[in-house]
């Protein structure tokens, strides 16, 4: 039997380049993070939850009433004030912003990211969605994945199921 090829082997990193790991400790160095419960109170007295995961994980997860859904690859432009494709909520840099995304690890980079903006209130939801739904706070959802119409019955390896 021949001897496996062993996998090619990582090149050191480039000078002056930081891991994930380390750039998503500085990112949290930053932000003063919600738990899940400080979260929902910060949203009933006024700041902005902003929900930033993609609409499939929404629908497959659930959703927290009330809080905005803006994808992750437009956060900046939406909340910048000085932008022409900002959101009517981004009305200055003063806003406090709570962002959320399913476990609290990319909402971490997004918040920091709003802070380099200028929006200095912007933090994250330590644990994300899944802590918050956990912790028993209001959520909707998931949606249920659509059922085939019952007109024609699905067909699986040659049998009619019904």
């Amino acid at each position: 039997m021949p001897t496996p090829t062993p996998a090619p082997r990582c090149p050191g990193p480039p000078p002056g380049s930081r891991g994930i790991d380390e750039i998503l400790a500085a990112a949290r160095a930053r932000l003063r993070r919600l738990d899940p419960e400080q979260a929902h109170l910060a949203h009933r007295g006024g700041a902005l939850l902003v929900d930033i995961r993609p609409a499939g994980q929404r629908a497959a997860h659930g959703t927290v009433p009330g809080a905005l859904a803006v994808e992750r690859n437009v956060l900046e432009w939406r909340f910048d004030p000085r932008c022409p494709a900002r959101l009517p909520e981004a009305v200055g840099y003063d806003l406090p912003v709570v962002i959320l995304c399913q476990e609290g690890y990319t909402s971490s980079l997004a918040a920091t990211a709003l802070q380099d903006i200028g929006l200095r209130r912007a933090t994250d939801v330590v644990g994300g969605f899944a802590a918050w739904r956990i912790a028993g706070l209001p959520t909707l959802g998931p949606t249920p994945p659509l059922r085939p119409s019952s007109a024609a019955p699905p067909v699986t390896a040659g049998r009619a199921y019904r």
